[in-house]
């Protein structure tokens, strides 16, 4: 059985997805962006990168998949490990497969793996029906210049001028004085009744499209969790996970041994749904933190030593 789809399912949901005894799939938030050269523009999007030091079952793609496929949870995990076995095998003889709609794999000089995500899927949901799009650079400058050119090569004709009965000027400039003091307050006036105008109609469409925002409904098939932001307690979901333990007894043990060490932000869990007992090196608020602190304890302390992201 294929799990590339239940894996491509959970990235628009979670920031971790691990691949038990493979790696782990992570995501990381991109804001739009802008390619002068090619003047194309790019919606936020959801970037993918693989860690495959991260290899714990941490349970959510086996219960994902146990769902969906309506099959118990130690059958998901054996499905889980068939297809990993098989992505091993493929690397091995072949070196490089493919993980749809996820990204492809490959092995260097070095023999590392090392991972290329795909750029059609964007895992952001927020930025879900938009798409990159080319613009053509404004050639307002070059206009500017065309128009410049044009006028210096327009020819000045000038017109011999001819004697004319001034005193008839005299009333005529009169008059033209008195009609375009008139005209000049006429037109203000004019001007002012336009932009009253102007202001009802933006009133009245700003109100109509107000009351369409408020009556429309939109309704999603399959909704994604919400998520609740709570802004008196700062969020610690990242964890670096010492062990979870099925005796109570040998969680304390660990626990106690991890103070002993200087470790003053271990703590214990209290038991999961698979009945473990998990017990903590510490928990930091960002993923970064997190991540340079376990691979610092896989060195010194416990290699394996894994990375845990709680549900906010």
């Amino acid at each position: 059985m294929k799990i590339e789809q239940y894996i491509s399912q959970l990235l628009y949901r979670y920031q971790c997805v691990t691949v038990p005894g493979f790696g782990a799939f992570l995501t990381e938030f991109q804001s739009a962006q802008l390619d002068e050269n090619s003047h194309s523009f790019y919606p936020p999007k959801k970037m993918v990168s693989f860690n495959p030091f991260i290899k714990n079952n941490d349970g959510l793609l086996a219960n994902h998949l146990a769902e969906a496929e309506k099959i118990s949870y130690e059958i998901a995990v054996n499905i889980i490990q068939n297809e990993v076995s098989h992505w091993k095998t493929k690397i091995q003889e072949f070196g490089s497969f493919s993980v749809r709609n996820v990204g492809d794999f490959s092995l260097n000089s070095e023999k590392n793996i090392v991972f290329v995500p795909v750029d059609q899927i964007n895992y952001l949901t927020a930025s879900f029906g938009l798409s990159s799009f080319v613009s053509p650079s404004v050639k307002r400058e070059v206009y500017k210049e065309q128009i410049e050119q044009l006028e210096e090569k327009a020819p000045i004709i000038f017109t011999p001028e001819k004697k004319r009965n001034y005193s008839v000027l005299k009333y005529a400039a009169v008059f033209l004085l008195s009609a375009g003091i008139t005209g000049t307050f006429g037109y203000k006036y004019y001007e002012n009744q336009i932009a009253q105008e102007t202001l009802v109609v933006q009133a009245n469409v700003q109100k109509k499209v107000n009351q369409k925002i408020q009556e429309a409904t939109f309704y999603i098939s399959n909704p994604l969790p919400a998520v609740t932001l709570t802004v008196a307690s700062e969020k610690m979901p990242y964890c670096v996970v010492a062990g979870a333990f099925r005796i109570e007894s040998n969680a304390e043990d660990q626990y106690q041994r991890l103070l002993k060490l200087g470790f003053k932000k271990a703590k214990r869990l209290a038991p999961n749904k698979h009945g473990l007992f998990p017990v903590l090196y510490g928990s930091y608020s960002t993923y970064t933190e997190a991540h340079q602190a376990m691979k610092d304890i896989q060195k010194l302390d416990n290699k394996d030593a894994w990375l845990l992201i709680e549900e906010q």
